[in-house]
């Protein structure tokens, strides 16, 4: 058969079924098993079948259908309620509307380089935007030898053969720690977990800002911390106990510090006067704590319009290349100046 003649008979030829099993999987029907449903799924796409003219149809119909996939969490928990996340979310959203475009979010949680093949195979939506690198980096680069249709919300890094779209990180960090030592802090902590690709820059730019101020580098200031309240509580809970002498803390995003900020209150050390602290992502609550908090802002809605727009264009086939979004100090009450 040719390309963009397959019928629903050819597919249930090829995969073995009936053609109403077929019909069912391509519209996803709870009675068909998932593995059936992959199996066709790919098949369709291998044979160019037209999906979308196959399933339902919306109120007015979508120029394209954007799947966005959340990797398994590494370093930020992108949970679905995460501040963070939301916000990049409605990014996305409000780009892909403008472009006439519908977005779903996918359930999966992909962890290695199968689980990213079988997303991209069997997906119905026209392109797949990831929001997040968490470890996957390799697989991303092996993906993108058979595929384009795809773009990453994350950090730029060595070797990439994919598009990613995310924040000048290290440009990011390096801002923050600047703001405290030009404040006079001597002793400034980065909070947060190295092991994420974006905050491992964070951290990149918060030893550069040391380095340009002529400030030492002290180990014991770099404390580990997840992208939650909690994890971040304990972490300064921890390196109070611990009686390592600190005056500011740059803090991997706004999460951790608003929980550093709360460890900090019930010990009895007052923000700013005691510690300076400055958050990351800038997100909208951060404005509204108490006090309000110093933080590196990142363009959410700028982001959104360019996943989307380098997604669209992907579907040509030509290399497009990664890009980085503008980084911004935001100076509020958390630091004192």
């Amino acid at each position: 058969m040719t390309k963009g003649s397959t019928r629903l008979e050819d597919l249930a030829e090829l995969a073995g079924v009936s053609i109403s099993t077929v019909s069912r999987a391509l519209n996803d029907s709870p009675s068909v098993n998932a593995k059936t449903k992959q199996k066709i799924w790919q098949l369709a796409r291998e044979n160019d079948y037209p999906f979308r003219r196959y399933m339902p149809a919306g109120p007015i119909g979508a120029d394209a259908t954007i799947a966005i996939v959340v990797p398994h969490p590494q370093g930020r928990d992108m949970k679905l309620s995460d501040p963070f996340f939301l916000e990049l979310f409605a990014g996305v959203a409000e780009a892909a509307r403008e472009r006439g475009c519908d977005v779903l979010v996918s359930h999966v949680a992909p962890n290695d380089y199968e689980d990213l093949t079988v997303i991209m195979k069997t997906s119905r939506a026209d392109g797949v935007i990831f929001l997040g690198q968490s470890s996957l980096h390799h697989a991303f680069n092996r993906l993108a030898e058979t595929e384009m249709s795809f773009v990453v919300w994350g950090a730029q890094l060595p070797q990439q053969s994919y598009c990613s779209v995310g924040s000048d990180n290290l440009l990011g960090g390096q801002r923050a720690t600047l703001h405290l030592a030009r404040l006079g802090r001597k002793r400034i902590v980065f909070l947060g977990d190295s092991e994420a690709p974006e905050v491992m820059q964070r951290l990149r730019g918060y030893r550069h800002g040391l380095d340009v101020m002529g400030m030492a580098q002290d180990p014991d200031l770099i404390v580990p911390a997840h992208f939650e309240l909690e994890s971040a509580e304990a972490s300064v809970d921890a390196l109070l106990a611990s009686g390592t002498p600190f005056d500011g803390i740059v803090a991997a995003s706004d999460m951790i510090a608003l929980g550093a900020i709360r460890a900090l209150g019930r010990a009895g050390l007052r923000v700013p006067q005691d510690v300076s602290v400055v958050g990351y992502d800038d997100v909208p609550f951060a404005r509204y704590s108490s006090p309000a908090l110093t933080t590196i802002s990142q363009d959410t809605a700028h982001a959104g319009r360019l996943l989307v727009s380098k997604l669209l264009n992907a579907n040509g086939r030509q290399e497009i290349r990664s890009e980085r979004v503008p980084t911004n100090l935001i100076v509020r009450g958390s630091c004192g100046g």
